[in-house]
């Protein structure tokens, strides 16, 4: 409720100007539900066909990837991982994992693994956190009961599952969360979670997900429309055709519209076709309308490709703004089906750790002196 207060006293039109010409920050409530009707209208009357849409989804995609500054995307440098304080649970394991996604740049999150593996390989997840914060403000992200719970499931059934700290939450402090370039830098931060995970030798490289809600659920479907390595995504409580997102984290930067490209979020969710995708929603929130307006429009791409049957929507019409139970429960399903995973087990009985021992950086085991810290320096990095 907190989040969703916030993002009606951020959400803001603001107009910026680039050298390739006038650009608009499409931010929190921009359009009006009617208006985003009308908006997908016209997107769907410009593609009749595959060759169409694939022209219009190849533009949409550029326009992000130049909007976030990724169209040139910084040299990948050693990821150096450290991976620490395994702990073993009932048919799972929990490390704490940092790497770097620029030279000196940290990732921070943690990284759940099978006891008892279905296969010699095991699907990849990444567990993007969204805006959520524990009741006693401490914490909150990736420490949240919820995600230890999402994460340590899914492992159970059979999927390395890394869950990773958004810019400037969690341990991840080196750049602030409402940075200028914060959507750069977070998508950046997914990308090379990828790559952390093609590292691993027990993860299948064409079995990879993500699944995140709220502001995880933006990392969501923005990492899955410009990463084709992503097989399998489920954004949760977050895909509207009205609502942009409300932090800069999210809609910060000029991905939706410019001189060359206009979207909204439910255009960017439909650039995950073929690839298996589960939408997520409820009515409580900006996604209320996801069964009439933002799921047919994705659908009807889908039917493009003819993989209808790829595409599909858990809609909770009396649930919230969360990941609770019953949306988790159709997260594991959806997984289960795709990534070729075990069925979920009791949620009851995985054991919820402490913010202390998820941490990776300690008194004992400080960040390496080579850290970069401050806005300056770290969007240094990204030139």
């Amino acid at each position: 409720m907190k989040y969703m207060i916030l993002i009606g006293l951020v959400a803001a039109l603001t107009t910026i100007v680039i050298a390739a010409g006038k650009v608009e920050l499409c931010r929190g409530n921009y359009h009006s539900e009617a208006a985003a009707k009308v908006q997908l209208a016209k997107f769907a009357s410009g593609y009749s066909d595959l060759d169409g849409w694939k022209k219009r989804a190849a533009r949409v995609r550029q326009g992000m990837l130049a909007g976030m500054g990724l169209d040139t995307p910084p040299k990948k440098c050693d990821l150096k991982p450290i991976i620490i304080n395994k702990r073993t649970h009932k048919g799972y394991t929990v490390e704490n994992v940092a790497f770097e996604s620029l030279p000196g740049f940290f990732v921070t999150g943690n990284l759940y693994r099978p006891l008892d593996p279905a296969a010699e390989s095991c699907a990849g997840i990444l567990s993007p956190h969204g805006h959520f914060r524990d009741r006693n403000g401490d914490g909150g992200g990736r420490f949240r009961p919820s995600m230890q719970i999402r994460c340590a499931t899914l492992a159970r059934m059979g999927a390395v599952v890394l869950s990773l700290d958004m810019v400037g939450w969690g341990e991840a402090m080196q750049y602030p969360h409402r940075g200028a370039k914060t959507l750069t830098l977070q998508t950046w931060n997914g990308m090379r979670a990828i790559d952390f995970l093609y590292t691993l030798k027990e993860v299948d490289h064409k079995r990879i997900g993500i699944t995140g809600a709220s502001g995880g659920g933006t990392q969501t479907f923005v990492l899955t429309a410009v990463d084709d390595r992503i097989a399998v995504s489920i954004p949760c409580v977050m895909v509207s055709s009205h609502f942009f997102g409300g932090c800069s984290c999210e809609s910060g930067m000029p991905i939706h519209k410019s001189s060359t490209h206009e979207t909204n979020n439910a255009d960017i969710a439909a650039l995950a076709a073929p690839r298996p995708q589960l939408l997520i929603s409820n009515g409580k929130d900006w996604t209320k309308n996801t069964p009439k307006v933002e799921f047919p429009y994705i659908q009807d791409v889908y039917k493009l490709y003819g993989s209808e049957a790829k595409i599909a929507n858990l809609h909770l019409a009396k649930e919230g703004h969360d990941y609770g139970p019953s949306k988790r429960k159709g997260a594991y399903e959806f997984f289960a089906k795709h990534l070729g995973l075990r069925p979920a087990g009791d949620e009851a009985t995985v054991v919820i750790e402490d913010k202390k021992t998820l941490t990776v950086f300690t008194k004992k085991n400080p960040m390496p002196k080579h850290a970069v810290n401050g806005p300056a320096a770290v969007e240094a990095l990204l030139k």
